[in-house]
């Protein structure tokens, strides 16, 4: 009869409820409950909720409303969000499921309390020499695991370059939660990038009103009643923070539901006046992580990129002919700048992107051209040439494939050449020229105003070249616009710079309010002066953008950009004198990390004069005696630094018993597991041994053979 029915019906939900309660295959109760959720349904759960809280058992009511209803809804919505990738194209690409590209990432413990000022790329580049060995590896799942007799882990602050997999390491770790495989102590994860935070910064609003704001499924979600669950807080890309984030400023704020400025709530969320229990993780570029206080941190992790094994797993996975896939590999290690740029998955994808184009072409011209049986060693002819071995050359396939790539999409033009908007090119440089000068990667309405571009036509610029300028609207409904990558940026502003002379001849360094306004610039001189720029640098922010001006700077990869660029007879001229100019710089007291670059600049302007003079020392085993010239240590550093051999330990008697010897290789002791050094303790330059030693890892010192000392 009915009464039995009704009884029936409730006491089977009655029993799910309790299953749930008690973590008894809850995942399929939960997902029974919403998939065949009705009326008659939800009304047995209102009852249940409502009768537990009048028989005071508020925390089982929580725990029931939660799963069944608030977790539930959250997990499906961040589960859509974050199940495709695209990989570094706007939303108008096609995507890719993140679990079928993603490629686990090197991820340290600790890293160098000193603050790194080196460009990111130069800091790449000597992360590439660091051993494996030494360092503790920390999978991305397990970052808030507590080691043995340790204090909890609440606050994890991870830093990485540019490109790394910051965000997209972010995005793993909440699909993984979303989907049912990791972490699910945690109950509620809460994902607030800061370039769309950003836009609320005029705001006062409460840390309810932020959440619900960003994540309209949990209205009525009550955080103060769930003080037992663990809630994480994944405030994503710090370095993209406008706000001021005054930690010692700020007043003291713990109410969750009462509106406030949005820098007062962030600071007393990570300083944990805010929701005491929740957890927090931090994602930086590594010159904002000195915005957090050392005292808010509990651990500090560092995303390294890709090891070599994962670059290639990376290929593999990506590239579905395996034998394309071994081509790019070979090519990509034939150069080491390549490779070792390769520790960046977005270099990655371009590489892929860039040398599968390539290849694939070379093959049908190929095929077309050849009979069946002389087909494989013309490929292998073929495929030495014309392939990229600069990152300016690489760069340049990628930006002029791109292009092509959206006329054909867009416009329907299937041109064999490259069609170029100059206007758009110069607005899109200009933008990117200014706001590197400002450290800025992420960019708003203001910003592309400020440039010229006409925010309503804005999409004009990303629907030009998806992979290369992105419109975003993010969650909370606002717009941002960002390269796809710093060194993108970089390389359009270094283009910019070229475009500038060739069209006005005037220097993008010139202002227009100085008095060389009316100087006609040449070549040289913008060349001369973006070297000096650069080397005045603190923080090296101009290091890859000056690769790439003086990559540009060669016919021969001007060739590649025709209807762009008008090639200049007096560009070999320049060439010369600019390489001249560079090494005359070496002859001054530059640091070592300075020194480097200029060797990866030679690099891009096809020079190896100095690098093959020290390789031929070394082949001959002169140089313990030679008395070498600030050029040729530095060059001398560059080539230990470059080598395929991994140093294991560094003996500096082998070349010259000096203190000169000694900070010249300095770059090179810091990246060897051991470095033996002989340091006289009789001479006034006792204190260099003092001040190495206080930049350098655990090494052996030998001091003159009377009095040998091992540091600690």
């Amino acid at each position: 009869d009915l009464e039995s029915k009704i009884f029936t019906f409730l006491k089977e939900e009655l029993d799910k409820f309790k299953k749930i309660l008690q973590k008894e295959d809850m995942q399929y109760f939960v997902k029974d409950f919403n998939e065949k959720k009705c009326s008659i349904k939800e009304a047995a759960l209102d009852l249940t909720l409502y009768f537990l809280r009048e028989m005071k058992q508020d925390e089982a009511a929580d725990n029931l409303e939660d799963v069944l209803i608030f977790i539930h809804q959250l997990k499906c919505s961040l589960k859509k969000k974050c199940q495709c990738v695209f990989e570094g194209i706007a939303k108008q690409g096609d995507a890719s499921l993140l679990n079928n590209i993603y490629t686990d990432l090197y991820i340290t413990q600790g890293c160098s309390e000193q603050v790194n000022t080196e460009h990111e790329v130069r800091q790449i580049e000597v992360a590439s020499r660091h051993h494996e060995s030494q360092e503790i590896q920390v999978g991305c799942k397990h970052l808030f695991e507590v080691p043995e007799q340790d204090k909890q882990i609440k606050t994890v602050l991870t830093k990485g370059v540019a490109g790394i997999g910051k965000s997209v390491s972010v995005q793993k770790f909440v699909l993984d939660w979303a989907e049912g495989k990791e972490n699910q102590d945690i109950s509620f994860i809460f994902p607030l990038p800061f370039r769309e935070m950003n836009l609320k910064e005029q705001e006062k609003l409460s840390l309810m009103d932020l959440i619900n704001q960003f994540f309209p499924e949990t209205k009525g979600l009550n955080l103060e009643r769930r003080s037992n669950f663990k809630i994480l807080f994944i405030l994503d890309g710090l370095d993209e923070c406008r706000l001021p984030l005054k930690f010692y400023g700020n007043e003291t704020w713990s109410d969750v539901s009462s509106p406030v400025s949005l820098d007062v709530l962030l600071t007393n969320l990570i300083k944990g006046n805010l929701l005491p229990s929740a957890l927090i993780w931090i994602t930086t570029r590594p010159a904002a992580a000195s915005k957090i206080p050392p005292d808010c941190i509990d651990r500090l992790t560092e995303i390294r990129g890709f090891n070599d094994a994962q670059k290639e797993e990376y290929f593999r996975k990506r590239v579905t002919d395996e034998n394309l896939a071994i081509e790019i590999i070979d090519h990509v290690k034939q150069s080491k700048s390549l490779f070792i740029m390769c520790h960046i998955p977005v270099f990655c994808w371009i590489s892929s992107t860039v040398l599968q184009n390539i290849l694939e072409a070379k093959r049908n011209n190929v095929v077309k051209n050849n009979q069946a049986d002389d087909t494989s060693k013309t490929l292998q002819e073929s495929n030495t040439e014309d392939t990229p071995k600069t990152l300016t050359q690489m760069y340049t396939h990628f930006l002029c494939f791109q292009i092509m790539q959206s006329r054909r999409k867009y416009d329907g033009e299937y041109r064999p050449d490259v069609s170029w908007d100059k206007d758009a090119m110069l607005s899109l440089g200009k933008l990117a020229f200014h706001q590197l000068e400002r450290n800025n990667v992420i960019f708003y309405e203001s910003d592309l105003e400020a440039c010229g571009i006409d925010v309503s036509k804005a999409s004009v610029y990303s629907g030009m070249c998806t992979q290369i300028f992105k419109e975003e609207t993010g969650i909370v409904l606002g717009t941002m616009y960002c390269f796809v990558h710093l060194s993108i940026q970089e390389f359009i502003a270094a283009l910019y710079a070229h475009l500038v002379l060739d069209i006005n001849k005037r220097s993008i360094f010139v202002h227009e309010s100085t008095e060389q306004e009316n100087k006609s610039e040449t070549m040289i001189d913008l060349l001369k002066t973006a070297v000096d720029k650069a080397l005045e640098s603190d923080n090296g922010h101009l290091d890859l953008f000056l690769r790439f001006l003086l990559g540009l700077s060669l016919q021969s990869n001007q060739r590649l950009l025709p209807g762009l660029l008008t090639q200049q007879n007096g560009n070999d001229q320049s060439k010369k004198e600019i390489v001249q100019y560079i090494k005359q710089k070496f002859e001054t007291n530059l640091s070592p990390e300075r020194s480097i670059n200029l060797f990866y600049c030679l690099n891009e302007l096809n020079d190896q004069t100095l690098v093959k003079d020290i390789q031929t020392h070394l082949s001959k085993g002169s140089l313990s005696s030679a008395d070498l010239s600030p050029a040729q240590w530095s060059a001398l550093a560059f080539v230990l630094l470059t080598s395929e051999e991994e140093l294991e330990e560094f003996e500096l008697q082998k070349f010259q018993k000096s203190d000169e010897c000694l900070i010249r290789l300095l770059a090179v002791i810091k990246t060897s597991k051991r470095a033996l050094l002989q340091v006289c303790v009789n001479t006034k330059e006792e204190w260099t041994y003092q001040k190495i030693h206080s930049k350098i890892r655990p090494c052996k010192a030998q001091r003159n053979g009377r009095h040998p000392r091992t540091t600690p």
